[in-house]
């Protein structure tokens, strides 16, 4: 029986291949006894404990717990997949990867909880659902005993590396969530512009807003891309966080943006000048400048960073994606593995939105340009949390004995092994077939053909199903980025966790935000009743969570 058939046995099911084995070794046993007679009884201890030990041995047909595993998905892990068997195999398990596309995440498993499914190893993508999870009773406390002694390296990283965010998961004072530190997070969302659009327009990347005005214009009328049509537009949701940049805040993500004023937390998208900003785009849009379909955003589906508006030559600006995913052929050097073997240094290829716009237009070309400058000094362009998200234990987990265990024991060998060798393999899978060391120090990974050019191939051989640790990142990569100035001017949320009012009203306050700005931007609705709209938001909850996100204290 192949190990897909096996997918289809549960505990405590025998399987025929079970009772076929089982008659196998009774009938050969029987016949042991014959040919030795009394030998058996009289058998040296030592053997005895070695038989003992060979019948209890892990072995993937008789896994000692069946343990359901959710992880950041970008395809499909196989249930055969070589990592993921060889982790079954070294803890004696058998893991149940849920296959949950990444950016249906939330809706994904909030289906599977209503229909009484909890996973064991539990992920919360968004940091503010830890509460509203723990709050539905589908997350197992962990004793925080428990967590030092099966996952010592990993919380012994956490300690040493991110001692802000240790405690993050604690809730009424017992731990929850294994917070998730995402060391490259430092980095904001880049700022870019069809480098091609500027140069046929002679125009320069925008360092105010007023600069930035004159070229989603120019975009806009000036026909960039020479077809002769009026079929391109400035700017579309993503880059309108930079607008509202300008002035300070954050307003479109997937959480409600908090900043500091007067030492205080705020909602940013309550903030006077909110308006200002809401004045510059709703004449822009008003004009035609933003793209109309800015209500439903720029990615029309499949991985979830990709911006299709600017891929296929709707606008010109955007604020997308992270860093890596805007990298252009020859950006810097990279290591990479030859066909005979070797590891050498050699410039880096286009990479995900930048290489499905090449694709489509061979001559054009990005720039990453530095949030412009609102009327009152202030720039910046969205910053992802450096929390990125929490690794829990789903409650149904903790009614086995021993199964909490062993799930922080192979959470701790997947996500924060001290062997090199281990880690890495655990992270990129088998060494000399999918990656090979770098020749110098400090030593980093290259991946191997044709595994450096598959994406999402780390899912597809079952590697990476543990969690980010927040260790210091000394690839090419992040050297490339550090030099972009990526670290700078990035508005990141003064909030990162849930309070109880927050985890009861989040969801319903966002959309009725994102209902208002839309309403405001497309001019259904006058911009008069801006403050009538904030009156609106903190009757519904909004007021409540202000008030707890200033008591909290984390």
């Amino acid at each position: 029986m192949n190990r897909m058939k096996m997918k289809e046995w549960k505990l405590g099911t025998k399987s025929p291949y079970h009772y076929r084995m089982f008659l196998t070794t009774a009938l050969l046993t029987m016949m042991g006894v014959i040919l030795a007679g009394c030998n058996l009884l009289s058998a040296p201890s030592a053997m005895v404990e070695s038989q003992e030990e060979n019948a209890v041995s892990p072995h993937i047909e008789t896994p000692e717990f069946n343990i359901s595993w959710t992880m950041h998905q970008n395809l499909p892990v196989p249930q055969n997949a070589e990592m993921l068997e060889q982790v079954e195999q070294r803890f004696g398990v058998d893991l149940d990867v849920w296959n949950m596309e990444n950016n249906k995440y939330e809706s994904l498993l909030d289906m599977k909880l209503a229909q009484g499914n909890i996973p064991d190893l539990f992920r919360i993508r968004q940091p503010q659902d830890l509460l509203k999870y723990q709050q539905q009773g589908v997350l197992a406390e962990i004793p925080v005993e428990t967590l030092n002694q099966y996952a010592p390296n990993l919380m012994r990283i956490i300690h040493e590396q991110a001692p802000a965010y240790e405690n993050t998961g604690v809730i009424d004072g017992k731990y929850y969530g294994i917070p998730v530190i995402n060391p490259t997070n430092i980095y904001r969302t880049p700022v870019v512009y069809r480098q091609d659009w500027l140069d046929k327009l002679g125009l320069s990347v925008p360092q105010t807003l007023a600069e930035f005005e004159k070229v989603i214009y120019a975009f806009t009328f000036n026909d960039p891309d020479g077809n002769g049509i009026q079929d391109t537009y400035g700017l579309s949701s993503e880059g309108m966080n930079v607008v509202f940049g300008a002035f300070g805040q954050i307003v479109f993500a997937d959480q409600l943006y908090f900043g500091t004023k007067d030492e205080k937390k705020v909602i940013g998208a309550l903030e006077p000048e909110m308006k200002e900003a809401l004045t510059y785009l709703r004449k822009w849009y008003k004009d035609g400048v933003i793209d109309p379909e800015f209500v439903t955003g720029e990615n029309k589906g499949g991985y979830k960073h990709l911006s299709h508006a600017f891929i296929n030559g709707k606008i010109g600006m955007t604020s997308m994606g992270n860093y890596y995913h805007w990298i252009q052929d020859g950006d810097y050097e990279d290591w990479r593995v030859e066909r005979d073997g070797n590891v050498v240094k050699s410039p880096v290829q286009a990479t995900f939105i930048v290489k499905e716009l090449t694709a489509k237009f061979p001559d054009a070309q990005v720039t990453l340009g530095r949030p412009f400058m609102g009327p009152h000094g202030q720039r910046g362009s969205k910053g992802n949390d450096m929390l990125m998200s929490f690794t829990a234990i789903g409650a149904d987990a903790v009614k086995e004995p021993g199964k909490l265990e062993m799930i922080l024991r192979i959470m701790d060998e997947v996500s924060a092994s001290p062997d090199p060798e281990k880690a890495a393999s655990m992270t990129y899978g088998m060494q000399n077939k999918h990656w090979m060391w770098t020749p110098t120090e400090p030593r980093n990974i290259a991946i191997m053909p044709p595994y450096d050019t598959l994406f999402g191939y780390q899912n597809m051989i079952g590697a990476n199903i543990g969690m980010t640790v927040p260790l210091k990142q000394t690839g090419e990569r992040e050297l490339w980025a550090a030099t972009l100035h990526l670290d700078q001017d990035g508005i990141y949320n003064a909030l990162e966790v849930a309070t109880p009012a927050l985890a009861k009203y989040g969801d319903s306050l966002i959309r009725l935000k994102n209902k208002a700005y839309i309403a405001f931007i497309t001019g259904e609705r006058p911009l008069r009743e801006f403050d009538e709209f904030v009156q609106e938001f903190m009757s519904a909850g909004g007021s409540e969570v202000v008030k707890e996100a200033n008591a909290w204290k984390q």
